[in-house]
Order: structure tokens, then C-alpha cells, then sequence
């Protein structure tokens, strides 16, 4: 069973607005709080370049979209 790690820019609340993280054990596992049975798997090296990315963009809150559960992931 995987043991999930809230992020800390998560707020720290109860509530399901949160990105959660997990190992396999071949790599990082991904989550959303709000969707918990939609995981991502990818490796160290890619969620590290994630990140490295996500810190380099500025953010725009104002444009957010968020996938609907119905839809599928492309």
C-alpha cells in the first residue's frame, strides 16, 4: 500500500485541494487530493524537471481549467 505525503504548498489543511506524493518502486507517484483513484507515475528525474519548470513560469491564477472527472486525460 502507498504511504502519500501531502505537499506543504497544499496548505496544510483537511480538505481534498491538495497535490499528495507516493513511491513505487520504480518512481514518483502523483494524486490529487479531490481525485485520489487518478495517479500519476513518473520518474525522479521528470517530476524534478517538473518542478524546475513550474518554478520558472509565472503563474497566472486568473486562467486556470480544470479537467472535468468525465473526460478522459490526453
Amino acid at each position: 500500500m502507498t504511504e502519500w505525503q501531502k505537499s506543504s504548498f497544499s496548505g496544510g489543511g483537511d480538505g481534498d485541494d491538495c497535490v499528495e506524493l507516493g513511491h513505487s518502486g520504480t518512481g514518483m507517484l502523483l494524486r490529487e487530493g479531490d481525485e485520489p483513484g487518478l495517479i500519476l507515475a513518473v520518474s525522479p528525474a521528470s517530476l524534478a524537471q517538473l518542478i524546475r519548470h513550474l518554478r520558472s513560469e509565472p503563474y497566472d491564477r486568473g486562467h486556470q481549467t480544470r479537467r472535468q472527472p468525465s473526460q478522459p486525460c490526453r
